[in-house]
């Protein structure tokens, strides 16, 4: 099975892809799709959507994971991450990819242990359990990792009951 995750974002959206070999998770790709500031959101939005599409269907994943929003203090970061997890949403169904939504606490909790897990501990984790040679880079990007894992982590749970 080939799980992509997505931390979803209007300037950075970061996507990990990754699978389960001999009970270890592997990374087969990882990355950024990043939009300029000085397009107007509607062209960033069709461009996260155009490059999201291009890497579903290059690596065709059997399902995704996608962080929830969970409320953000700064509202416009707020609207302008769901108006990007929206084209996420719709792009992985339109590819009828099979989506399951993880909170940040969730993941924290999948990846290091801990709910109370900081950015460091989390990608620190996410570099030891795929074990890449150094922490991807930008957070973005880790992130989308963790929540590849945390879904691999709940499916292996899920086939077992």
């Amino acid at each position: 099975m080939i799980v992509l995750g997505i931390d979803p974002g209007t300037a950075i959206t970061g996507y990990g892809l990754v699978r389960e070999e001999n009970h270890q998770a592997v990374a087969l790709a990882y990355g950024t799709i990043t939009t300029p500031s000085d397009l107007p959101l509607p062209d960033r939005l069709q461009q996260l959507q155009r490059e999201l599409a291009a890497i579903i269907a290059q690596h065709r994943p059997d399902q995704a994971a996608v962080e929830q929003l969970f409320f953000n203090k700064n509202v416009r970061t707020a609207l302008a991450v769901g108006h990007a997890r929206g084209v996420v949403l719709l792009t992985l169904a339109q590819a009828s990819v099979s989506i399951y939504e993880y909170t940040p606490l969730a993941v924290k909790l999948a990846v290091t242990g801990s709910g109370r897990a900081d950015k460091a501990q989390v990608q620190q984790m996410v570099t030891l359990l795929l074990n890449l040679s150094q922490i991807p880079k930008p957070d973005d990007v880790a992130d989308a990792l963790a929540i590849a894992i945390c879904h691999l982590h709940s499916a292996r749970l899920t086939t077992l009951t």
